[in-house]
């Protein structure tokens, strides 16, 4: 099993610390997640529904239709390197680990890239997948250049696929005006904007004939109904996402202050975490996790990635223990 953030209950046992007295910085989901209402009775009583307005509402969302839920980024995540011959698939060397972990599993050879080595290896590769914001470090990929990567993989059959679960707060870089496009493949996720993680719903958008082959190895009944009913409310909710895409702007830039002042200066992130590198990241992580502050370390690349804190209490709280940590490592 791959190693997540959002470990809470792990960590507890381990430093000692009861659940409910942690600080869990170490994913990325909103903290102030979109305030979910009573659920119909139906939505728990019945089967799923395939013509409930959640399609018709992710649709008017993401402004296309070619899609197909899922139950989170996940199912096809695992599935799309199955629906290919053994290739060659390019992506970035530190990003989202579920993704190279599944292409390798099923034969492909895989290329650890820098983004300047992905760009210049495009013509021989037969998959590029990127997060953009890529997860962790918050590379980013204007739209214009990934056309242009898509144009030179479809041309010999090849996929562009964009893993676009952290960019709700800025959809101008989205993909998602070009689904349609031959080999251009874009995933979506409810979990991290929404902070609807525990809903597990999530999009592919595609060509019909991908789509449909995923839809009949995923069977029927993929997204729950409560989940359905909550995300289709979620997705209609315009005045909630317009206020929480200004509120990640702001507490986005408020942490990435935060932790400049304390001596952990980001090189990356988004609206959603900020990340940063550093050879003390490990000392650091295990510091503040004896205060109770989850962060999600990163061993591959030495680093450290903060979610956002919640209330004016968390922000008070991570403060003083940088302040804190900062004596301890000047001391030692």
């Amino acid at each position: 099993m791959l190693e997540h953030g959002g470990g809470l209950l792990r960590a507890a046992a381990e430093y000692g610390i009861p659940a409910g007295d942690w600080l869990d910085l170490s994913t990325g989901v909103n903290p102030n997640g979109w305030p979910v209402p009573t659920l119909s009775a139906d939505s728990w009583l019945r089967l799923p529904q395939n013509h409930d307005g959640l399609e018709a509402a992710a649709a008017e969302y993401y402004g296309s239709d070619k899609l197909l839920a899922v139950a989170g980024s996940q199912p096809a995540i695992q599935l799309l390197p199955r629906l290919r011959a053994p290739c060659r698939v390019g992506m970035l060397a530190l990003c989202y680990a579920e993704h190279p972990h599944h292409w390798q599993k099923r034969g492909h050879q895989l290329f650890r890239l820098s983004p300047d080595e992905l760009a210049a290896g495009i013509d021989q590769l037969d998959v590029v997948l990127l997060c953009n914001p890529n997860n962790p470090t918050g590379d980013r990929f204007s739209p214009a250049l990934l056309e242009s990567w898509r144009q030179r993989l479809a041309a010999r059959g090849g996929w562009l696929v964009v893993d676009e679960a952290f960019l709700d707060a800025a959809p101008e870089d989205s993909m998602l005006p070009r689904i349609g496009k031959p080999g251009l493949i874009v995933l979506r996720s409810i979990g991290k904007f929404f902070g609807l993680a525990g809903a597990r719903a999530g999009f592919v958008f595609g060509w019909p004939e991908l789509l449909q082959a995923l839809a009949e190895e995923l069977g029927p009944w993929t997204v729950a109904g409560p989940a359905r009913e909550a995300v289709k409310l979620a997705l209609r909710d315009i005045a909630w996402q317009q206020t929480m895409k200004t509120k990640l702007q702001r507490d986005s830039s408020r942490l990435q202050r935060c932790l400049e002042r304390h001596g952990l200066p980001p090189a990356g992130g988004c609206e959603l975490f900020q990340w940063a590198p550093g050879a003390r990241s490990l000392s650091t992580h295990r510091y503040l996790a004896g205060r109770g502050i989850l962060t999600r370390y990163f061993e591959s690349i030495p680093s450290l990635r903060f979610g956002l804190p919640k209330t004016d209490a968390d922000w008070v709280r991570l403060e003083q223990a940088l302040t804190d940590w900062r004596r301890h490592d000047i001391r030692d």
